[in-house]
Formats: structure tokens, C-alpha cells, sequence
């Protein structure tokens, strides 16, 4: 699993989780080994203890006994009293000579049986060469732990008559009961613990992440076209505070610059068409000027044939003039929103009608059905057609051996779609991006405003056109909008 793709609730939920168990392992680990030095020590001091009372008992033995006190009489000084001692300490008790040899023992039982016949030298050296001449070893026999103590027995005159060896088992049992039991309550107070970590980091984060969230639903509803709303959130930690501060910030910064923006691009709008109509409208001035200052020079009013060519400079002036007002008529019907109708058309029976105008052969009309009903503008569905069928047959060169134009109606679920088809020149991959764009235009003639007014009717209707070209291969504009 992934930890960068978990939630922020999710990791606060589990490193509060994981931040338990492990205090948990830790304090568990620290009590058992805090229980086995526990252990060692009462082990240790336990055999102190009894090897020092023993060794009182022995000291009393040997004072009050009849016999004289040597290490070959050590046998009969201790013949049944090293018994006594033994039930008395609960502890078996070894005595052996000087050369480590046994000389008596109160062994009882197999299993507290660590007896051994003589001692290693080892014993014998280090017993001999140590301050305290005290010895202790450790050993394991079936499964259990011995301490062996090795210690001199001396008379009243301090002389050395024997070796005392205590062999005590450590028996854990006890302890381990102690360790169990607390282990247990250990384990239940962290289930407690984890418990309450859950719930403690579930509403923590649910606090953390209700305001994260309240910030990244407003960030997602961010636009620069509209008004943005700021964040308004109440009792939050500082950090969020200072997200929250710098969002907002941001939204005023965010508005200032759409407002700064949307008027640089309405007078970059006004200046680009301030530009087209001077420059649309100065083509046909300059002939008519031409015309008018032809006509002063060659005025004769005794010219027999001056009615014909006044007649000619007046063609030439009105086909100047109506040129003037189809341009001032196209940018006002690209300016002018179309109003929306809701009128029951039968597309396919529209279509026709705008096709009826255009005399080229080779257009064909395929309508899926005979009648396709949906809620349009009369007017502005033939201009839609019109103007994709004459961008179509523009596009056709005259070297074309079989120019071809297919216009297709169909009915896709709740929506209609145009499609017009020709296998004209195609569009340029550098041009495709600019095609909607008003006054832009590949045509030696016109004003590039056919498309962009097209997309301008398509859109209020809620509708799409998109477009598919292969260079050299032809064009497919296909026309989207609901039938409601």
C-alpha cells in the first residue's frame, strides 16, 4: 500500500494507531527485561541469604560437637545433622575436602541432584585465588537452572577444614506468573489505549480535513470568468487560517486581474474590428473613387454617347455601394445575438430549402429519415447550412475531375446532427486552430466572418460544430444540437 496515496485522515488515523502499538512493544520490552534483572537479583541475593545462614548453622555444629573438628572427622560431626540442616533451608547442602573430594551430602531427590564425586580443578583454583574465596557457577541440567556456590568451612581458629557447596535451583515460576499476570493488564490498557487513539484521531482529522476540504471545494469551483466566493471557516488551527488568508488574497487578486483582462479583450476585440471594417470598407472606396475622378476628366456634354457612360460610371458606383452595404450587413449579423425560437422545425424539409439555392451538380442530400423534428430557427438553420455548404464548394478546386459534397441529417438519441462532407482542399494543420476566429479567412475574398458567425448560432442553441480535415483529401464539419 501506497502511504502517499492515502488520505490525510486515513495516516493520521494509522500513525496514531502505530504510535501506540509502538509504546506498547517498547513498555512491554522494558518490562520484561526489567522482570529478568528483577529475577537475577533475588536469585542472587537468595542464595546470599542462605548460604549465610547456613554457614551459621554449620559454624554452631561445629562448635558444639564432641567430636574433634577436622576434615576427616567432617563426616561424623555432619551425619545427621547436615539433614536437619537441608529441611530446615530447603536447600541441599554438599561438603567436600580440600582436594574436592565428597565427603558428605544431603542429597534427597533426582531432580535436586547436581552432586558431583569430586571438583574440577578449576573450582578448586579460583576458590583458592579469589579475595572472598566465594565461587558461584551456573548450570542447566534438564531444562533447569542451577546456581553453585563454592565457599571454605572453617573452624574456631579460622582454619580450613572443608568446602561448603550449595547447589539452588532457580525456579522462576513464580516470577514468570508475575510477569504474565502484568503483561495482561498491559494489553488491556493499550486495547483501551488504541481504542481511544481511534476515536481521539478520528475526530481530529474529521476537524483537519472538514476544513481542508471546505478549502479544496472552493479551489475546485474557482473560474476566472465568474465572481469567486471567499472561504469563510471559524475556530481553525493557524496553519489552516493562514491557507485560508492566502486563498482568499488570491480570489481578490484573481478578480482584479479578470477585470483588468476582460477589458484589455474587449478593446483588443474593438480595435481588431475597428480594423476589418476600415480596411473592408476601404476596398471598395477606391474604386469608386477612381471611377468618380475618370468621370470628371473625361465629362464631355456634347459627347454623343454620354448618356451610355454615365449610365456605366452609375453601375460601376452602385455595385460599389452595395458591395459597402453587404459588408456592413455581414458585421452586423455577426454582431447581433440570434434570438432563440422555440419553433417545431422538420430539419430534413429546412435543409432542402437551403440546399435549393445552390445550382452545383455534384451536392447530395442524405437524410437518415424523412423527417427529423426538433426546436430551432428557421431563418438561422439555413444560414448555419448555407454557410458550411459555400465554405464547402469554395474549398473545391476547378481541377477537381469529381467534386463532391454529401450533406447528411441524422438523428443521434436526444440530439440532431449536420454533417457536410467535401473532398476539397482540405485545411492546414497551422491553420486548423484559427478556424472559427472572426475575420480570419483563407479566401482571396470575403470577410471571415461565414464560420465564426456559424459557431455564434450553433452555441446559443446550446449545440457544438467540430470539424475533421485531411490536407489534400477533403473537409467534414459535423453540426451537434438537442432537439429540445
Amino acid at each position: 500500500m501506497n502511504k502517499k496515496r492515502l488520505s490525510l485522515r486515513a495516516r493520521i488515523n494509522i500513525n496514531m494507531i502505530l504510535l501506540v502499538l509502538v509504546a506498547s512493544i517498547l513498555i512491554a520490552a522494558v518490562t520484561i527485561y526489567q522482570y529478568r534483572e528483577e529475577a537475577k537479583d533475588y536469585h542472587k541475593e537468595r542464595l546470599e541469604r542462605k548460604e549465610k545462614a547456613i554457614r551459621q548453622s554449620i559454624d554452631f555444629v561445629i562448635k558444639e560437637t564432641t567430636y574433634p573438628v577436622t576434615t576427616e572427622n567432617i563426616p561424623l560431626i555432619f551425619k545427621d545433622e547436615i539433614f536437619d540442616i537441608d529441611a530446615i533451608h530447603n536447600l541441599q547442602i554438599n561438603l567436600y575436602d580440600l582436594d574436592g573430594q565428597l565427603l558428605k551430602s544431603s542429597k534427597r531427590t533426582i531432580q535436586r541432584d547436581t552432586t558431583e564425586i569430586s571438583l574440577k580443578p578449576e573450582i578448586l583454583n579460583t576458590l583458592a585465588n579469589t579475595l572472598e574465596h566465594r565461587y558461584v557457577i551456573k548450570n542447566k541440567e534438564a531444562g533447569l537452572t542451577f546456581q553453585s556456590s563454592y565457599t571454605y568451612i572453617t573452624d574456631e581458629k579460622f582454619k580450613t577444614l572443608a568446602i561448603l557447596n550449595l547447589p539452588y535451583l532457580e525456579n522462576d515460576d513464580f516470577l514468570n506468573k508475575e510477569l504474565k499476570e502484568f503483561l495482561m493488564r498491559l494489553a488491556y490498557a493499550y486495547l483501551v489505549l488504541i481504542f481511544v487513539a481511534i476515536v481521539f484521531a478520528y475526530f481530529i482529522s474529521k476537524f483537519i480535513t472538514k476544513s481542508l476540504k471546505t478549502i479544496s471545494d472552493k479551489m475546485n469551483e474557482t473560474r476566472l470568468e465568474k465572481r469567486n466566493k471567499k472561504i469563510q471557516i471559524e475556530s481553525t488551527s493557524e496553519e489552516i487560517e493562514a491557507l485560508v488568508n492566502s486563498y482568499n488574497s488570491m480570489i481578490d487578486e484573481l478578480e482584479a486581474s479578470a477585470v483588468v483582462l476582460a477589458t484589455n479583450e474587449r478593446e483588443q476585440a474593438w480595435r481588431e474590428m475597428a480594423k476589418q471594417v476600415a480596411h473592408e470598407i476601404k476596398n471598395p472606396l477606391t474604386p469608386m473613387r477612381l471611377t468618380v475622378q475618370s468621370f470628371q476628366r473625361k465629362f464631355d456634354p456634347t459627347d454623343e454617347n454620354i448618356h451610355q457612360k454615365i449610365n456605366e460610371y452609375s453601375n460601376t458606383l452602385i455595385e460599389q455601394i452595395d458591395t459597402m452595404s453587404s459588408i456592413a450587413s455581414a458585421f452586423s449579423n455577426f454582431a447581433k445575438m440570434p434570438a432563440q425560437k422555440s419553433e417545431n422545425l422538420n430539419v430534413v424539409n429546412i435543409i432542402k430549402l437551403a440546399l435549393d439555392i445552390f445550382n452545383e451538380h455534384y451536392i447530395e442530400f442524405k437524410p437518415e429519415t424523412e423527417e427529423i423534428i426538433a426546436k430551432f430557427d428557421r431563418t438561422q438553420l439555413i444560414r448555419v447550412v448555407t454557410n458550411l455548404v459555400k465554405n464547402s464548394i469554395q474549398a473545391i478546386p476547378d481541377r477537381v475531375e469529381n467534386p463532391k459534397i454529401e450533406v447528411r441529417v441524422l438523428n443521434d438519441e436526444d440530439n440532431v446532427k449536420i454533417s457536410i462532407e467535401d473532398n476539397g482542399t482540405g485545411i492546414a494543420e497551422d491553420t486548423k486552430t484559427k478556424i472559427f476566429e472572426p475575420k480570419f479567412t483563407t479566401k482571396s475574398s470575403g470577410m471571415g466572418l461565414g464560420l465564426a458567425m456559424v459557431k455564434n448560432i450553433v452555441e446559443t442553441y446550446n449545440g457544438s460544430i467540430t470539424f475533421t480535415s485531411e490536407l489534400g483529401k477533403g473537409t467534414t464539419f459535423i453540426v451537434t444540437f438537442p432537439r429540445e
